[in-house]
């Protein structure tokens, strides 16, 4: 185990550059302590490692210096091929390019781990757009793709769902996301921003540099976003009914928060083994919407205004299918 991390810190600092022992315990997840122990194994070993103290300093291998221990184990070699998402590779254009490099990849390989691979990648595949719904039309996808690795400005004609409708922005490429099928761009102007790429009507790369910060991390971005995104939208509460039947399919027929929601807040059972939540929902609309579709499975108990929604869209309802 420890031979394994001792050389997962070699490769680091010859894939990366200078890191401090904090880094590298983040990364190996690992105290400071024990980096320090294994940066003398490597001293001792020979390796030429040095440090510089300082906010600014770190370790680092001397100029020059390559490590030839690049063996794949069978997990990694396995995982490899598990990464691979052929789909969205053909969307940013680099389709021809992730098969040569895994036809390369698999003739570099010894014979017992590219059997492994080769059943890997006929048991497994992965398929990251969602159900029931259409994969977007990208067709600004590679251009954006190209501006984020080469660091290029871009000029957009934006559409989007709040007046006024149509935009145009100059901006600084960060990233590109892929959530459940869709594309978006992480971007700055006045400040960043998240764009849906199939709502780029128009794309333009500029001979300009992006200032993108060194120290951005696109990662943890996207997670802010999201949750962020989450506050935003769920602007209140409603207390509800559910019953027993509903209550065992609801993982698969309501988002997570409100699943979530309804185990940590549900009442015992009453003698027909329907409880009493409370659930965090959007605008009014979005939760008349939601909790119409669920039929006779679940009442609405507050607040008024959406229990009296409902009742109006049930008596409608029975109006419209009522005989004669």
């Amino acid at each position: 185990m420890r031979a394994a991390r001792i050389v997962q810190l070699l490769l680091l600092l010859q894939t990366r550059g200078r890191l401090t022992a904090a880094q590298l315990a983040e990364q190996l997840e690992v105290s400071v302590r024990t980096v320090y122990r294994d940066v003398d194994a490597l001293h001792a070993a020979g390796v030429p490692l040095y440090g510089e103290a300082g906010h600014s300093g770190g370790y680092q291998l001397l100029e020059g210096y390559r490590t030839r221990l690049t063996g794949l184990t069978e997990n990694e070699a396995e995982s490899l091929f598990l990464t691979g998402l052929p789909g969205p590779a053909r969307e940013l254009g680099l389709g021809a390019e992730v098969a040569a490099a895994w036809l390369k990849l698999t003739a570099s390989l010894p014979p017992e781990l590219r059997d492994r691979a080769t059943r890997i990648q006929q048991r497994f595949h992965l398929d990251a757009p969602s159900w029931y719904a259409e994969p977007d039309d990208t067709p600004a996808l590679a251009a954006a793709a190209d501006a984020v690795w080469r660091e290029r400005r871009i000029h957009i004609h934006y559409h989007r769902w709040r007046a006024p409708t149509e935009v145009t922005r100059t901006l600084d490429p960060y990233g590109l996301v892929l959530k459940a099928g869709r594309w978006y761009l992480v971007a700055a102007g006045k400040r960043i921003s998240t764009y849906r790429v199939s709502q780029i009507r128009e794309l333009t790369v500029l001979d300009e540099d992006c200032r993108r910060p060194a120290d951005f991390d696109l990662a943890a971005f996207w997670q802010s976003y999201l949750d962020d995104f989450d506050a935003r939208r769920h602007v209140g509460t409603a207390t509800i009914r559910v019953s027993p039947e509903l209550r065992g399919n609801l993982v698969d027929a309501v988002e997570p928060a409100i699943h979530r929601a309804v185990e940590e807040t549900a009442s015992a059972p009453d003698p027909d083994g329907w409880v009493t939540a409370t659930v965090p929902v959007e605008k009014m609309g979005h939760a008349h919407r939601l909790f119409l579709g669920f039929g006779a499975d679940v009442e609405v108990l507050a607040p008024a205004e959406l229990r009296d929604r409902i009742t109006r869209s049930v008596a409608a309802l029975a109006r419209t299918y009522s005989p004669g």
